[in-house]
């Protein structure tokens, strides 16, 4: 319960860059305090995911894996799957999808909220109804000299982009015009 009071104040604290970031906290709060447990993905309309904006030491590369389910380049992250401290799931999901070991958060305050939708998909054989990822992001910092390796059942690549490249590899539209954008805009503010 205590890192779910944490969550809560990080929430409460993270001050929005735009319209979208405002919206959304405003959803997220609400979520948290619908009684329902948003932690586990049984909560079928929607639950808790975190994500990784990963760059290199040098800040001029972003990490990226090819996501299956979506056919684009994408951040790194998953769900909470029951886990209330979500840097946590953003460090290990980095890891699981990317192979990468050094790595480590450029700050510990949230990087970016986002409401996402989940179009209905097949995963392992099942229908995945549609669905919300009440997702929090943060910054990471990893070594871009690690041997990188993809995860088979979730992506089928992983590489560095430079800055100024990586959003032509996107194919998410809404996803590269109004998320990854907002990322690599708010790396770059002092």
């Amino acid at each position: 319960m205590d890192q779910e009071r944490n969550l809560r104040r990080d929430i409460e604290a993270f001050t929005p860059c735009n319209e979208q970031e405002e919206r959304d906290k405003e959803l997220l709060l609400q979520y948290l305090s619908s009684g329902e447990d948003v932690f586990v993905r049984e909560n079928r309309g929607a639950h808790f995911s975190a994500s990784a904006w990963v760059v290199n030491h040098s800040h001029d590369k972003v990490l990226l894996a090819y996501h299956n389910i979506y056919d684009s380049w994408a951040w790194t992250g998953g769900h909470a799957d029951g886990e209330r401290d979500l840097l946590k799931v953003a460090l290990r999901e980095v890891m699981e999808e990317t192979g990468i070991t050094t790595v480590k958060p450029v700050t510990e305050d949230i990087f970016s909220l986002e409401v996402l939708t989940v179009d209905g998909h097949e995963k392992k054989g099942a229908y995945v109804s549609s669905h919300l990822h009440l997702n929090v992001t943060y910054l990471l910092e990893g070594d871009d000299r690690e041997v990188l390796r993809k995860k088979e059942d979730e992506n089928s690549a992983v590489g560095w982009f430079g800055v100024d490249e990586c959003l032509d590899v996107i194919n998410e539209k809404w996803m590269k015009e109004r998320i990854y954008s907002k990322l690599l805009g708010k790396v770059n503010l002092p």
